[in-house]
């Protein structure tokens, strides 16, 4: 090799320069070597490579120093970093002649051409420049076999399959017919070989195959394996075209047919059809004046804006919600207090205090020909049918009814609205309501007012004050519309389970009505009216297929029911049912029947067990209110030793109720002698009072006087009467103030079956409340001081 004007290194040309195959006398037994990463190279091929010039030249000038214009090329057996070495080359290769080295920067392009496969003995130098003691394979001269001459046609009739497949094969083909003998059979196995996409390791296996026909049979089958590629590549980009051209023709018709239509008037571009359809829904409305001075105002700014625009996106849609808004659109009301008394009667059992008092709040409505401008708080436990009764009065007015939850809401923007500036920005809930039922009447039930939250976004309750007041909600001000919008007709109906936790001032605005639990009676009314025949409903049954007598179900509401509500028993119906239905699907036929005496193989053991109330000396049963309804609470006394006074709680006693023991033991302590009692023992009596459960949280001071009875039943070492329960908050002076919840503790004083309560004096107006059947059976007595509690007791 001789290096150039123009720093190239150029081969020289001998007498063997024009063969494509030289003789191997000719050629070196020791070489130089370059690897190849991605494929192998084959005799034949003129291929340019591109290669470090700082790893590189050293090697090249090696090859020129000896005087050499060829060198050989391995490919090697994995992707490497950095230099390879000679354990990562194969060991067969192909011996090239250098054409034409040319250096830009530090790359060099280096022109190849293919002579002959060799194998290396053995490695010279298995570092840069890598030598090594190599053997030549050169082709057999010699006439070719039929089987030869066969896989030659098949290789030359596969290539003209491809052609058509891939338009770079031809380009391919050209210039081995431009270079090479095409009816040389070795050279063509060689050029269909590297023609295809083949691995590095086959075509490493076709280099390696020495023998003609051996190779040309793999070759063969590289090439079919490369048709079906290609086969399958032609018809992914032919069914890609297929569909990219029939959308683009549908495109071009519709626009071609939107043309058509706007040229003979019967058609409208999209922009004046969204504004003809909003005209089209504001002559249906009764719009006030600044609603539509707001709209024309909008419509306007929508027919100067391009419809791509971002800004148009905003006007349309604002557009959308204050033409689909029902300004001025009313239902009727239905004015018939017997059909309102039949369906609440449908729909509800029992109940019929608060049944009492909704018709005579439609009554109101009626008389005045409008049902709202009040706000009613249904209160009371889980499952005692708040929401249905919701549903009920909309279904009495003949009113369209729309409830939300209201529980854990903490962003404002849910009542009041996004404002216009935020992406995405929406109306309030009670704007989507009026969207959704139509009308601007609706009842709308915003339910778990008592779980309402508040955050750095803002304070629902607070925001509801003004949706909430009939002087205020006649011009409601959502932030997205930033019209007012007038909600004074419409029905709010709020439910809670407590009050404690529902703001005063939001409190103050609403009319509330106190539901209490079900008697047993009811549950088992309720049962067989409603939540059997819905069971049975779900679980695609008739009415005759699944049959719980009346004793089954009494032994379900006492055992595995207890709660205020009747969710639970509906749970506990289902399950009986569900169990049911997997017998009918087995071999039992129907009816299926369920008595008493195979509850417990339904449900398992009774979640309840029959109570028997608690009797002897220091022991006085309490009633309580929880959220879940009314309960007893037995609260037991009792005298560790005399050695020291001392009063020790227990019972997981919240603060208010630790006072109520402290003010209990002060003032029977201080008061002992006007008690009847004796002075002295309580200055040396160590004193222990628990109230059962110990792992339920108690707390409020209705249970003062029922501590106080016990620590007097302890000292006169004396048990109380049989059969009574009592209420009510003791003060130092020895007075019996009045409590809260006094359906509720009358309902569970029923449940377990008490004859005799004791109530505050101050609390018989709330008893008047409280339906007769509740207070059937039971006599009520009242107490101002804690002197008519004893006289009573003992």
């Amino acid at each position: 090799m001789d290096i150039d004007q123009d720093g190239e290194i150029v081969g020289r040309e001998n007498d063997t320069a024009g063969q494509i195959i030289l003789p191997s006398e000719a050629m070196p037994g020791i070489i130089h070597v370059i690897p190849q990463e991605h494929r192998p190279f084959f005799p034949g091929q003129a291929i340019p490579l591109i290669m470090s010039a700082e790893v590189w030249l050293p090697t090249l000038e090696a090859v020129r120093k000896r005087g050499q214009d060829v060198i050989g090329l391995i490919a090697t057996k994995r992707a490497l970093e950095g230099v390879p070495a000679a354990a990562d080359l194969y060991d067969m290769g192909c011996l090239c002649k250098v054409h034409r080295v040319h250096r830009e920067g530090d790359q060099l392009q280096v022109l190849l051409e293919g002579l002959q496969r060799f194998q290396v003995r053995k490695w010279v130098s298995g570092e840069i420049p890598l030598t090594a003691s190599v053997r030549y394979f050169p082709e057999a001269r010699q006439s070719q076999t039929e089987q030869e001459t066969a896989y030659a046609v098949a290789i030359i009739n596969t290539i003209k399959e491809l052609i058509p497949l891939n338009p770079l094969f031809g380009e391919e083909l050209k210039g081995f017919l431009a270079r090479s003998n095409p009816n040389e059979a070795a050279v063509l196995a060689d050029f269909a070989a590297s023609l295809t996409t083949a691995s590095k390791e086959d075509l490493q296996e076709v280099l390696k195959r020495i023998a003609l026909q051996p190779r040309m049979e793999l070759v063969v089958k590289l090439l079919h394996r490369e048709v079906e590629i290609a086969t399958a590549q032609m018809e992914i980009r032919e069914h890609v075209e297929k569909e990219i051209q029939g959308h683009q023709r549908e495109a071009i018709l519709r626009q071609q047919l939107k043309y058509i239509q706007q040229e003979l008037g019967i058609s409208k571009d999209d922009k004046t059809a969204e504004a003809d359809e909003f005209k089209a829904r504001i002559e249906k409305l009764e719009l006030p004046e600044k609603v539509a001075a707001r709209i024309d105002e909008e419509l306007t700014k929508l027919q100067m804006l391009e419809v791509g625009s971002a800004e148009y996106g905003v006007t349309r849609n604002y557009l959308d919600w204050l033409t689909c808004l029902p300004w001025g659109v009313y239902s009727e009301d239905a004015t018939d207090l017997a059909a309102a008394t039949r369906t609440l009667n449908k729909h509800h059992e029992g109940l019929e205090d608060i049944k009492e008092r909704i018709i005579e709040f439609l009554a109101l409505g009626i008389m005045k020909g409008d049902a709202a401008g009040s706000i009613i708080c249904f209160v009371g436990p889980p499952g005692v049918g708040k929401t249905s009764l919701g549903r009920s009065i909309a279904e009495s007015l003949g009113r369209e009814f729309y409830r939300f939850s209201v529980g854990g809401m903490r962003d404002e923007a849910e009542i009041k609205g996004h404002r216009r500036t935020y992406i995405g920005a929406m109306p309030g809930k009670l704007i989507q309501a009026l969207k959704d039922t139509g009308v601007a009447n609706p009842v709308v039930m915003l339910d778990e007012i008592d779980k309402i939250g508040a955050s750095y976004q803002g304070d629902p309750a607070s925001a509801l004050l003004e949706v909430l007041d009939p002087e205020q909600n006649g011009s409601f001000h959502d932030h997205y519309l930033d019209v007012d919008f007038d909600l004074s007709k419409v029905l709010f109906i709020c439910t809670a389970n407590q009050l404690d936790t529902i703001p005063g001032p939001l409190l103050d605005r609403m009319e509330v009505i106190r539901l209490g639990g079900y008697l047993d009676n009811e549950k088992l009314s309720i049962a067989k009216k409603h939540l059997l025949p819905r069971q049975l409903k779900r679980a695609g049954l008739q009415k005759g297929d699944v049959k719980i007598d009346t004793p089954a179900l009494r032994k379900v509401i006492e055992g595995y029911s207890r709660e205020a509500g009747v969710r639970r028993l509906e749970k506990a119906i289902a399950t009986l049912v569900r169990k049911a239905v997997v017998k009918l699907l087995g071999d039992h036929k129907a009816p299926i029947s369920i008595s008493k005496d195979d509850v417990e193989g339904y449900l398992g053991k009774p979640v309840y067990q029959k109570e028997a109330l608690q009797k002897g000396v220091g022991v006085v049963t309490g009633l309580a209110w929880t959220a879940l309804g009314g309960a007893t609470l037995p609260i037991e006394a009792t005298c560790v030793h005399q050695r020291s006074a001392g009063l020790k709680l227990t019972g997981q006693l919240g603060n208010v109720m630790q006072e109520s023991a402290n003010i209990a033991y002060s003032y029977i302590t201080a008061n002992a002698a006007e008690l009847g009692l004796p002075a002295e023992w309580f200055d040396k009596a160590a004193i222990h009072l628990h109230v059962p459960a110990g792992a339920t949280p108690k707390d409020g001071p209705s249970a003062g006087v029922t501590m106080a009875a016990a620590l007097t039943s302890l000292a006169r070492e004396k048990a109380p009467r049989a059969g009574f329960a009592m209420t009510g908050e003791l003060t130092l002076t020895g007075l019996v103030y009045p409590v809260g919840g006094i359906r509720e503790k009358l309902i569970a004083a029923k449940r377990q079956k008490i004859k005799h309560v004791i109530l505050p004096g101050a609390n018989a107006g709330d008893v008047e409340e409280v339906p007769e059947h509740i207070k059937r059976g039971i006599q009520i007595y009242y107490a101002d001081k804690f002197a008519d509690v004893l006289e009573l007791l003992f």
